[in-house]
């Protein structure tokens, strides 16, 4: 279902013979959206603020089970140490679900929901319209995106291998976010940069 404001911009579109230019998908290897986008705190942020440093995007819905298999044993909050610690790396996790939907929280929620999971990302970013989702074609939490330190995107996709909900299945997969920083950090081509995403749809 399109965003109510995206209708009622087509249906005004239509009636005066305009066309609505559509977010075109992203591509590995070519520049990432650029984005405008208020964090919990009332920062705005940019992937313009960040150039020189690798960028890491996490789409999240705290109640979907996806998103949940990935933060109750760790493995989120682990993977975004690994990429601000170790390679140095800006992570932000961004909630793209409307108001009213599931998934949407209000600032302070999600600043709750970070302290409680002791979740560790650089900022969290409310994009209530939906507008930076779309940018990245984000379907599903959680979606991920590395960015480079020259705004060049290096990586989309799942972030692991394995599409179920249950936690006990990490330990068999693929980790394609962990294994893409290191191809990046050792200064090669990513082995995978697109994989498929699994979770829950992104409530826009």
């Amino acid at each position: 279902m399109k965003h109510p404001s995206f209708r009622l911009l087509l249906a005004i579109a239509l009636l005066l013979g305009l066309t609505i230019p559509a977010f075109a998908a992203p591509r590995v290897g070519e520049p990432a959206p650029d984005f405008s986008v208020v964090d919990t705190a009332g920062n705005t942020h940019s992937l313009a603020d960040y150039r020189g440093q690798m960028v890491v995007l996490e789409w999240t819905n705290h109640e979907c089970p996806f998103v949940i298999k990935h933060y109750q044993p760790g493995n989120m909050q682990n993977q975004q140490r690994l990429a601000r610690e170790t390679h140095d790396a800006v992570w932000l996790t961004v909630i793209s679900s409307k108001p009213g939907s599931q998934g949407h929280v209000s600032a302070a929620r999600a600043d709750e929901l970070t302290q409680s999971r002791e979740a560790y990302p650089s900022a969290v970013l409310l994009d209530e319209s939906g507008d930076m989702g779309r940018a990245y074609d984000a379907r599903v939490t959680p979606h991920m995106y590395i960015i480079d330190a020259e705004g060049i995107l290096r990586y989309m996709g799942g972030i692991d291998s394995n599409p179920s909900s249950n936690p006990e299945d990490i330990p068999e997969a693929t980790q394609y976010v962990v294994a893409a920083l290191e191809d990046l950090a050792a200064g090669r081509d990513v082995a995978q940069p697109v994989t498929r995403p699994y979770g829950c749809t992104i409530k826009y």
